[in-house]
C-alpha cells in the first residue's frame, strides 16, 4: 500500500476495479427500477392511488426484508447466495412485466408479483462493502473506498431515472422493468466470478449454528442512519413546498442537483482525509453539523440562498452514512459484515420512508422554517444523547480505573 492512500490506490488495488464496475453495473438496476415499475403498475391498474400503495409494499419488501437476505450472504458466500437470489429477482421482474404489458391484470396478481420483487432484491451493496473489506484490508485505504462506493451508488440512483426515462416514455414501461433485470443478472454474475467472492466464500461462512440477522455493536450506527433518514426523507417535499411558495416551481431541480453535488464533493473529500478522531464522536459530530445545516436551510429568505444552503446539507450526508458503515464494519465479525451493512442501509430507508411521510402529513399546515427546523430534530436530538452516553461511559470508566481497591472485608465469627 503506498505511503498516502488515495481513491487512484483503491482502484488499482488488484481485481478491485473490475469487481466494483461488475457491482456497480447490477445496482443500476435499483437505480433505473422505481420510475418503469411505478409506471407499469399504473398503465396495468389505471390508477395511481394503487401505484402508490403497490410501490410501498415493494419498498417495505426490500428494505425490511434486507438483513436477512444479507445473511444468506454471510452464512452461503457471495456466490451460493447472490445467484440464486439474482435469478429468482429477475425471473420475478420478467414475469411482473409480461403480466403489465397490456391493461387489465388482476391487482391482487400484480401485488403479489410486486411483493417477490422486493423480497427477492439481492443485497449487492452490502455484499461490495464485505468485498472491499478483502480487496483493501488497511482501514484508511478502506475508508476511501467506502467513500468512493457511497458516492457512486447515490450518483446511480439520480442517474437511474434519466437513462430509462426516454425509453419508457417512448416506448411500454415494462421495458424499463426488463432492462432491470437485464443488469441485475449479467451484474451479479460477473461480480461473483472474481476470484475475491470466491475467497468471501471459501473463508467468511458463518458457522452452521449461526441464527438471526442481529449483529451486535450496530446501535449507534443504525440509530444515526435511522435519524439521518428520518431528517432527509422529507428534505425534497420541503423543497418543493419552497420552491412553490417564492414563485420558482421550476427551481426544485437545482435543488435536489445541490443536494447530490453536496453529498458527492462531502463524500469524496471526506474520504481523503486521514482521519485522527475516533469513528464514533466523528459519527456523532457529523450528525450534529448535518441537523445544523438542516435548521438554517429553512432559513433562506429565497431559492437562490436555498440552493447553496442545501449544498452545505449535501456535504454532510455521505460523510454520516460512510462513518456509519465504517462502524458497522469494525463491530461485525467475519461471519456478520453483510448483514452489518444491511442493518445500517435497512434504518437509513426505513427513516427515510418515515421522514417523507411526516413531512407530507405536516407541510403546508406549518411555515417552512419551523417545518427545516423539525426534520433536523432527529439527527441533532440522536448526536446530544449519543454525546451524553459516550461521556457517561468515559466518566465510569475513568471512575472505576482510579477507584482504590476494597480493603478486605473480616468476617464475624460469631
Amino acid at each position: 500500500m503506498s505511503a498516502k492512500p488515495s481513491y487512484g490506490a483503491v482502484l488499482r488495488t488488484p481485481q478491485a476495479a473490475r469487481t466494483f464496475g461488475s457491482a456497480l453495473l447490477g445496482r443500476l438496476a435499483y437505480g433505473i427500477l422505481p420510475l418503469p415499475l411505478v409506471l407499469t403498475v399504473k398503465n396495468a391498474t389505471g390508477s395511481y392511488a394503487a401505484a402508490g400503495v403497490l410501490m410501498s409494499v415493494y419498498g417495505a419488501c426490500s428494505v425490511l426484508l434486507s438483513p436477512y437476505r444479507a445473511g444468506l450472504v454471510d452464512r452461503f458466500g457471495p456466490r451460493r447466495a447472490l445467484l440464486p437470489l439474482a435469478a429468482v429477482f429477475a425471473a420475478f421482474l420478467v414475469t411482473l412485466a409480461l403480466v403489465c404489458w397490456t391493461p387489465g391484470a388482476p391487482v391482487p396478481l400484480i401485488g403479489l408479483l410486486v411483493a417477490l420483487v422486493g423480497v427477492s432484491c439481492p443485497p449487492l451493496g452490502p455484499t461490495m462493502r464485505v468485498l472491499w473489506g478483502r480487496l483493501v484490508p488497511d482501514r484508511a485505504l478502506l475508508q476511501r473506498a467506502y467513500s468512493l462506493d457511497g458516492v457512486v451508488e447515490e450518483l446511480l440512483f439520480v442517474a437511474g431515472p434519466l437513462i430509462v426515462g426516454i425509453p419508457v416514455v417512448y416506448a411500454r414501461p415494462a421495458t424499463g422493468i426488463l432492462a432491470a433485470a437485464v443488469l441485475v443478472l449479467v451484474g451479479t454474475t460477473a461480480m461473483v466470478t472474481f476470484p475475491v467472492a470466491a475467497q468471501a466464500e471459501a473463508k467468511g461462512k458463518s458457522p452452521k449454528g449461526a441464527k438471526g440477522p442481529r449483529v451486535p455493536g450496530l446501535a449507534l450506527p443504525a440509530a444515526v442512519a435511522a435519524a439521518t433518514g428520518l431528517s432527509l426523507g422529507g428534505v425534497g417535499l420541503l423543497g418543493i413546498a419552497f420552491t412553490e411558495a417564492h414563485g420558482h416551481p421550476e427551481a426544485i431541480s437545482w435543488v435536489e442537483a445541490a443536494l447530490v453535488a453536496g453529498s458527492a464533493v462531502g463524500g469524496l473529500v471526506y474520504g481523503a482525509v486521514n482521519w485522527r478522531s475516533g469513528g464514533r464522536s466523528r459519527l456523532l459530530t457529523i450528525a450534529c453539523l448535518l441537523g445544523c445545516a438542516l435548521a438554517a436551510a429553512g432559513l433562506a429568505p429565497g431559492v437562490f440562498v436555498l440552493v447553496p444552503a442545501v449544498m452545505v446539507v449535501g456535504l454532510f450526508i455521505a460523510p454520516a452514512i460512510t462513518t456509519a458503515y465504517l462502524i458497522a464494519d469494525e463491530a461485525a465479525g467475519p461471519d456478520s459484515r453483510a448483514r452489518a451493512g444491511a442493518w445500517v442501509n435497512t434504518a437509513l430507508n426505513a427513516g427515510s420512508s418515515v421522514g417523507a411521510a411526516a413531512v407530507g402529513v405536516l407541510v403546508g399546515h406549518i411555515p417552512l422554517t419551523l417545518s427545516y427546523l423539525l426534520v433536523a430534530l432527529p439527527v441533532l436530538a440522536t448526536a446530544a444523547v449519543g454525546f451524553v452516553l459516550r461521556g457517561r461511559g468515559r466518566r465510569a470508566q475513568s471512575s472505576s480505573e482510579s477507584a482504590p481497591s476494597s480493603p478486605p472485608v473480616a468476617l464475624s465469627s460469631s
